[in-house]
């Protein structure tokens, strides 16, 4: 009953809002008083909105024991026949930013581990999509489609968004087709939810279910200011949870990603954490003071060179405010290697403003150990990852391989690579555990 209320409201609402709004004078009418209605700008914003399928072709389970070349030649088995091989078909949303290039956004998640990719226009029309590049950090994936009789929805502001915004949500849910629900802007900056490895979500309670992922959120005027990408859910269904990723940040990856088809992520080289309520009584800043505290410099770092200095706070980066660490983060992880950003802060009470250059955020292994030597790492959301390794060094011959995902050292979990750098200073290293394709594999050391 309670919650029949709160959707009953939440309509009339919606209503009252369309009624004051220029949609009051829309067609259709009850006596002489035109009915409000989402119609004539869903009719416009619709045919952006695309369904994604995509093919994967996996191996079907066998005992691991078969595919060991060793345990085959000792018990004299003939060779292993080829797999055989199946079909496996997900199903998402998209979006078309660009119709003249033919770009369409979608969640990383939707094509992952996919062999071919197929777009359908709202039309019934299919297209082939080329893959540009993918971002799983941001679950952002860009996709290319042939030109022509394509309609792209214009790019919205995120930043502009508040808390109470009327949005709609449009994509595939359940495969069901085109589908359209509204909501509100329920909360902005969602972070730490372990969803994805850079997160600053609008959290809204338009309806989101299985299949919208990589769909449209838009304003009521049909401008695109999100991609949908989560749902918070106990059994996978909606419960008015849902999170879409900001579109200033996917511009952001989109840049991006049509360069390098990958996002070349910035590091400035420091430990942050957010401000508390005790830290900024300590610091004696205001009750609702926001910002980045640092609280370590790495040596000979980007942070080191522009003179940034721990117990510092940063409240701005090129003068758009920071609010947390996270904040921070994510403006830091998408400015390109090299470019110059101007850093406000708080140092002993008084504002200062420095600037810094983005460095990269990889290292060559050799500068944490001769056991990586060959190596280029770099930090990923589920650990270490192997970005090049060099056939024939120190790491290769050990079993180091890339796309390897380090994850833990002599058994223990790792942090980052700060953590994995100090393990190596204080303890004798016997193995490396690294997942790769989906395994935990050990690779010991000599």
């Amino acid at each position: 009953m309670q919650k029949l209320f709160v959707q009953s409201l939440k309509g009339a609402l919606l209503l009252l809002f369309l009624w004051q709004s220029s949609y009051a004078g829309l067609p259709g009418s009850v006596g002489n008083q035109a009915l409000p209605s989402l119609a004539p700008m869903l009719e416009k914003v619709m045919p952006a909105v695309v369904n994604i399928s995509s093919n994967a072709r996996s191996q079907l389970a066998d005992n691991p024991l078969l595919n060991d070349p060793f345990f085959r030649r000792f018990f004299k088995l003939p060779e292993q026949k080829q797999h055989k091989k199946h079909k496996k078909q997900s199903r998402g949303s998209g979006v078309i930013i660009d119709a003249r290039k033919g770009y369409v956004l979608t969640n990383f998640h939707v094509i992952e581990k996919s062999d071919d990719v197929s777009v359908t226009l709202l039309n019934g029309r299919e297209l082939k999509a080329k893959l540009i590049g993918v971002d799983p950090e941001t679950d952002v994936a860009l996709l290319k489609v042939p030109t022509g009789n394509l309609q792209a929805l214009r790019l919205g502001d995120s930043e502009r968004l508040r808390v109470g915004d009327f949005v709609v949500a449009i994509g595939n849910p359940f495969g069901l087709g085109q589908t359209v629900t509204s909501g509100i802007v329920s909360a902005l900056g969602r972070s730490g939810l372990g969803i994805e490895g850079y997160e600053d979500f609008i959290q809204t309670d338009a309806s989101i279910n299985p299949g919208n992922s990589g769909g449209a959120l838009v304003d009521l005027k049909g401008r695109l200011i999100g991609i949908n990408t989560a749902i918070l859910a106990p059994g996978g269904g909606n419960v008015g949870i849902g999170f879409a990723i900001p579109i200033n940040m996917v511009k952001k990856v989109v840049e991006h990603l049509v360069k390098f088809g990958e996002v070349r992520r910035g590091v400035l080289g420091v430990q942050i954490q957010d401000l508390t309520y005790d830290l900024i009584k300590a610091f004696g800043l205001k009750p609702n003071q926001k910002g980045a505290l640092i609280v370590k410099i790495e040596p000979r770092s980007a942070a080191e060179r522009a003179g940034l200095r721990s117990r510092d706070i940063i409240t701005a980066v090129n003068g758009k405010s920071i609010e947390s660490s996270s904040d921070l983060r994510n403006h830091i992880g998408l400015s390109h290697i090299g470019e110059r950003v101007r850093i406000t802060l708080i140092r002993k009470g008084r504002t200062r403003h420095l600037y810094a250059v983005v460095a990269d955020n990889k290292v060559e292994g050799s500068n944490i150990s001769w056991h990586l030597k060959g190596t280029t790492l770099k930090e990923a959301s589920e650990g270490i990852k192997v970005y090049k390794v060099i056939r024939g060094s120190k790491a290769w011959n050990l079993g180091f391989r890339k796309s390897d995902i380090i994850v833990g050292f002599n058994r223990r979990e790792l942090k980052d690579l700060n953590d994995l750098t100090n393990r190596f200073r204080r303890k004798t290293a016997r193995s490396i555990q690294v997942k790769r394709k989906g395994d935990l594999v050990s690779i010991w050391l000599q």
